[in-house]
């Protein structure tokens, strides 16, 4: 179990990384927004007491100064850590100052996390309460609909989908669109998709497409703690990309992954709002200080709550 005591620390480092890329909302500089965010939570994370290690980040080193795949973080004294992390989730959102910015990380204990590489993953991704494996990614759209639709005990036009809005998608929406599904679409920041099959506030009962990898196991970890279902694979599509997956440890290339085979033991699981959105609010600027609101989950204590804090600047 990690420590109850860390989570409050953990949550501010996403408030820090948040009220961070808060400053560039609407300056149409997404860089700079996410340069802000990284800068910050590299900050707050250096001072938990803790071995940490960045298992998912910005990148490799080479592409990546700081909060990059494998640099240490903490204080190097106390629990042995792994922390996924995604300093500012939805970019072009904070740019444009558009709803669904996020700052978000994952913790685990060593060995924890799945350490996906910087590419692709299919994803498919249900709610709670539901029979386990009843859908797969080799399954047709059409299969994975009716099975779900089976078992919530309605019809297959009651259910309502999550799909980022991409060409790449049109014909998992054609598919949709034939079963008068209904469909609501995202143009960015599929870990609030994903989440938004468990949100009890959301109309949405399942996700389906292909995002960033990353993502897929931030998003899991919070599926881990709510009780969703998910189901992930990377996409491959160079010698450039299949090497980095191989460095990352992944042998099986073609692998499905449950989310017990992303996330293993505790999980910690935290997301701030930088604009307002669907699941927060954004940050507040109250002069001397600044508002956040988070998303904060502990799966070993059960926890999953929304809380706002006033924090100094």
């Amino acid at each position: 179990m990690i420590d109850p005591k860390l989570l409050n620390r953990f949550t501010r480092v996403c408030e820090r990384a948040a009220f961070g890329a808060s400053k560039f909302r609407g300056k149409n500089d997404k860089i700079a927004a996410d340069q802000a965010a990284v800068d910050e939570m590299r900050t707050e994370l250096n001072k938990i007491e803790m071995r940490g290690k960045v298992v998912i980040g910005e990148g490799e080193m080479d592409e990546a100064p700081m909060l990059f795949i494998g640099e240490k973080i903490g204080t190097g004294k106390g629990e042995e850590l792994e922390i996924a992390v995604d300093p500012l989730e939805g970019t072009n959102f904070a740019a444009k100052n558009l709803p669904n910015a996020i700052a978000v990380l994952a913790v685990a204990k060593k060995g924890g996390l799945l350490s996906a590489p910087d590419t692709y993953m299919e994803k498919i991704a249900i709610g709670k309460g539901l029979p386990k494996g009843i859908i797969d990614l080799d399954n047709s759209v059409e299969k994975n609909i009716k099975l779900l639709a089976e078992a919530k005990k309605t019809e297959p036009d009651e259910i309502t989908a999550c799909v980022l809005k991409r060409p790449r998608h049109d014909k998992i929406i054609s598919s949709l669109n034939k079963l008068n599904v209904k469909i609501n679409f995202i143009q960015d920041g599929d870990v609030t998709g994903v989440i938004s099959v468990v949100d009890q506030n959301s109309p949405v009962d399942i996700y389906l497409g292909i995002g960033g990898g990353p993502e897929g196991v931030l998003a899991a970890a919070a599926l881990d703690c709510l009780g969703g279902q998910m189901q992930t694979r990377l996409v491959l599509s160079d010698n450039e990309e299949i090497n980095r997956a191989k460095k990352l440890g992944i042998t099986d290339l073609k692998k499905k992954y449950n989310i017990e085979d992303m996330i293993k033991g505790d999980v910690i699981f935290c997301a701030t709002g930088v604009t307002d959105g669907d699941m927060l609010s954004g940050v507040k600027d109250k002069g001397d200080s600044f508002e956040a609101s988070s998303f904060i989950l502990h799966k070993s204590q059960k926890l999953s709550k929304k809380i706002t804090n006033i924090i100094k600047k």
